[in-house]
């Protein structure tokens, strides 16, 4: 059977974020995950954990300013120090709270800045990144996004990702192949993930369009999933959807396709 976390930044909104633990170890997760842990304590966070049974399975590198708009520092030149810092302060949330892996967004890529020079921050930003995360034996996510959602978003294709990782040349740099993101840029889902596979660590999933829950649009999630069963796929899939109503209403598509 695949494993499900519940994405806690996009499932159960309709109650306060701190709450939202119980209801997923209620409604049958066992893990979770969300963009970003540092509004909170890590200790308080970690408690929650605790108290639902539930394993943190992701959370992201600091982002920047994400409320003004920013989706990631990574690429950016001027950011470098802020990158650093950030990286030090998820490796502190992340040991707290018994996390595996952190992901790094890449950013919207700022404009009047050269190509190479982008290519180059983020190269060196993941190679430190992924340095100081192996030293804690914590991996290092890297996620492509689609440009419709995040216009400008630098990293957008599987190749790409794969691209950077053989450039970065760290042993501790994976994808997190987001079933959705790479249906709107790419296509192609299961020819993807097979030529990828051992470079990806980590999924998530929504559906298209709408990014609403599998069975509401026009990924064939029966089929993908009986792909991941048979490469025998033990990680987590983070279900990183928005919920078409009542988010505890909508979970009836884990029983139907996930069998």
């Amino acid at each position: 059977m695949l494993k499900f976390a519940a994405n806690l930044t996009m499932l159960f909104n309709e109650v306060e974020f701190t709450d939202r633990f119980a209801a997923a170890a209620k409604a049958g997760f066992k893990g979770v995950e969300y963009l970003f842990p540092y509004d909170w304590s890590s200790q308080q966070l970690a408690d929650l954990l605790a108290e639902n049974d539930l394993q943190q399975v992701l959370h992201n590198l600091p982002a920047g300013n994400w409320a003004g708009g920013e989706r990631g520092i990574a690429c950016h030149p001027d950011r470098v120090s802020e990158f650093r810092d950030g990286v030090g302060k998820a490796i502190e949330y992340a040991k707290t709270l018994g996390c595996p892996q952190v992901n790094c967004l890449a950013g919207i890529a700022p404009q009047n800045v050269r190509a190479e020079t982008l290519q180059e921050t983020f190269v060196e930003n993941l190679r430190f990144a992924a340095a100081a995360l192996a030293a804690e034996n914590i991996r290092l996510l890297i996620e492509p996004i689609n440009t419709f959602d995040i216009p400008g978003f630098y990293l957008n294709r599987t190749a790409q990702a794969s691209d950077i990782i053989d450039q970065v040349g760290s042993s501790n740099l994976f994808i997190q192949y987001d079933i959705y993101h790479a249906q709107r840029m790419e296509g192609e889902l299961i020819n993807t993930m097979q030529k990828y596979w051992d470079r990806i660590a980590h999924l998530q999933l929504a559906d298209n369009p709408g990014r609403n829950e599998p069975g509401t649009g026009e990924i064939n999630y029966r089929f993908l999933f009986e792909a991941l069963r048979q490469k025998q796929y033990d990680g987590w899939i983070g279900c990183e959807y928005k919920p078409a109503g009542v988010t505890e209403a909508g979970l009836g598509w884990i029983k139907a396709l996930n069998s």
